[in-house]
């Protein structure tokens, strides 16, 4: 996750190309497997039990290792092998940088301590965004305040990140808007919650995006616009939506949710007065837009 952030701020300062960027993410992403796959490559579980997993994870806002954990499939051993195994990919970005001869060993040592410096990153702040820490990056990130409302909306933000990189296997890289967006040329997938508070939540992307997110969640490969292809990016809302409640219900907070629509070029009242973030992936970027009331 650490890669995307600091890889954009490298291309903005002008010390990479956009495909010397490239060159070196895809060298890092083809070497960063998921926790499922090198627990296979190591023997400690099956791919049914991975599915197994993968499926718990579409029920419960928790990580691999601690379901598998709770299954009996991995020990705390086990586990912190395969961690250690699957970090050493984050250190790859600057390895190939330095390896590829686009920057000295120097000026990425100071390209690390600018970004700190330009961006305002305490020393915990850095540290969290090293270790995909979503909840301390989202608070670091996105100016949410410190209201009620906010609290909820930091917690569902974070909870959607860990879900693309859950349900997507994307890293998004998080960018706070200040103003909403025009959506009249984006598929938007929205979906209302309500109960003791309401808030209106949606998903906009352009085509490419779009198609690309509903791709990835159902596992094909669409390149045109079709019911299907609707269908999997709203139940993407859905799904994610789905374990927002479950978080709140085991904080003690009941919430109901209306069924998910999909707009194409329609611009939905419930929009109007929201917070927008944008979500950037590697083939696009996708807007979260929500909008609370009643905290």
């Amino acid at each position: 996750m650490f890669s995307g952030y600091f890889g954009n701020y490298l291309l903005n300062r002008g010390l990479l190309t956009l495909e010397q960027l490239k060159d070196a993410l895809d060298l890092q992403n083809s070497v960063h497997l998921k926790l499922g796959v090198l627990a296979v490559n190591a023997g400690y579980m099956t791919p049914a039990q991975v599915y197994e997993i993968h499926q718990l994870q579409q029920k419960a806002d928790k990580k691999f290792g601690e379901l598998a954990i709770q299954s009996g499939y991995l020990d705390g051993e086990k586990l912190e092998s395969l961690l250690a195994t699957q970090k050493q990919g984050h250190l790859l970005l600057g390895q190939a940088l330095v390896d590829r001869n686009y920057l000295s060993l120097e000026q990425l040592l100071e390209a690390f301590e600018a970004y700190k410096r330009d961006c305002r990153l305490s020393d915990k702040q850095f540290q969290a965004l090293l270790q995909g820490d979503t909840d301390e990056i989202v608070k670091a990130l996105v100016d949410l305040g410190d209201s009620p409302l906010g609290n909820v909306y930091s917690g569902y933000i974070s909870l959607l990140v860990r879900n693309v990189v859950r349900f997507l296997g994307e890293s998004p890289r998080l960018q706070d808007n200040p103003t909403l967006p025009d959506y009249s040329d984006k598929m938007l997938a929205c979906q209302e919650i309500g109960g003791p508070f309401y808030m209106f939540t949606a998903m906009a992307a352009g085509r490419d995006t779009y198609l690309d997110i509903a791709g990835r969640y159902a596992g094909e490969k669409f390149v045109d616009d079709s019911e299907l292809a609707r269908a999997s990016f709203g139940e993407f809302l859905n799904l994610h939506n789905g374990i927002f409640l479950v978080n709140m219900s085991n904080c003690g907070t009941e919430l109901e949710m209306k069924p998910q629509e999909v707009h194409n070029g329609q611009v939905p009242t419930g929009l109007r007065g929201g917070r927008s973030i944008s979500l950037h992936l590697s083939k696009g970027k996708f807007e979260l837009i929500l909008h609370g009331k009643g905290l």
